[in-house]
């Protein structure tokens, strides 16, 4: 306390675990010194938390502690610890370690401010035609509904989440006469059209999450039989999150009005579905995806007045501790 206070910070402290939980929910701190032998909660559980925690997992955390062996090091680099010190630490070298941390966090923030930003253009794309009114809302979350029935994993349905929301991001650079047109599409305007996969993945390439969203929004026009856009991907081939959104995308699609047709009611659109069963679509994630459907599992957002993607940047488990 002496030391970071000298130094112009302003530290909270904390005397268990579970009461450091609950001022970082409260108070959003830029920086975590954590020991590791606290009560109620050591500082291993705490900082598991706190990085499995969506809102608080970029928060850096430095552990502290007097336990100078190679296993506590290891389970501490585990549990997502930033960084480690050693009690008796020198003065100079806290302050110095403190520095770096912080500057990590304000990059962090700035790219934070940055995807915000992108988020808002998919929305944009989505305004730009009123047919497709809550649309992305949806989409991300049958999505979702989806990669959890099928079993993946927590990361693998938030990247699928994030996937439906941005997936026609790219439409933001093809002309609104085309993306609006009421007939059928030129050659030169159906080409257009196909670039829309290719320009989202640019512009979302240089999110944190990109690794895994990216291929998804590159992928999602692919067919099962490799007859889709852009690469020709066949089966398999295509990531997984681009097969889920393929198919929940298509399903949405036929249930809306659009600029060119009436929607088209459930039967005819899960009729359609079935239709293009192995050809279009992933045979075992439409077969899972009708059954939600048919037993009434799949449900609908319900619209309120929080941004979509306020929304999809929530915690995964909000009783995790930190919020």
């Amino acid at each position: 306390m002496r030391i970071l206070k000298r130094d112009g910070y302003q530290p909270i402290t904390a005397v268990n675990g579970r009461q450091a939980l609950d001022l970082v929910e409260r108070e959003a701190p830029d920086l975590i010194l954590l020991d590791v032998t606290m009560p109620v909660l050591d500082g291993f559980s705490v900082c598991q938390q706190l990085k499995d925690n969506e809102a608080t997992a970029l928060i850096p955390v430095t552990m502290i502690t007097g336990l100078d062996d190679r296993e506590h090091r290891q389970r501490g680099l585990e549990v997502g610890a930033d960084d480690f010190l050693t009690k008796p630490f020198e003065q100079s070298l806290l302050r110095a370690r403190i520095r770096s941390q912080l500057r990590i966090k304000r990059l962090t923030d700035q790219l934070e401010r940055t995807e915000n930003v992108i988020f808002m253009l998919a929305l944009a794309v989505e305004t730009k035609d009123a047919y497709t009114e809550g649309h992305l809302r949806r989409l991300s979350s049958y999505s979702e509904q989806l990669a959890q029935a099928i079993g993946l994993s927590a990361t693998q349905v938030r990247a699928i989440r994030f996937g439906g929301l941005l997936h026609d991001i790219g439409k933001i650079s093809i002309d609104d006469a085309i993306l609006r047109k009421p007939g059928k599409l030129t050659r030169e305007e159906y080409a257009q059209i196909k670039l829309h996969p290719e320009h989202g993945a640019r512009i979302v390439s240089q999110m944190r999450f990109a690794p895994d969203v990216c291929p998804i929004i590159r992928h999602h026009h692919e067919r099962w039989d490799g007859s889709g856009y852009p690469h020709g991907l066949r089966s398999e081939h295509i990531p997984i999150g681009a097969r889920i959104v393929a198919i929940v995308d298509a399903y949405d699609a036929m249930m809306t009005d659009r600029p060119y047709r009436r929607a088209l009611g459930r039967a005819e659109a899960l009729r359609r579905l079935r239709e293009g069963r192995g050809r279009e679509w992933d045979p075992a994630l439409l077969d899972c995806f009708l059954e939600l459907i048919e037993t009434g599992q799949l449900v609908e957002p319900v619209e309120s007045g929080v941004h979509t993607f306020d929304m999809l940047c929530q915690p995964e488990d909000e009783s995790a501790g930190a919020g």
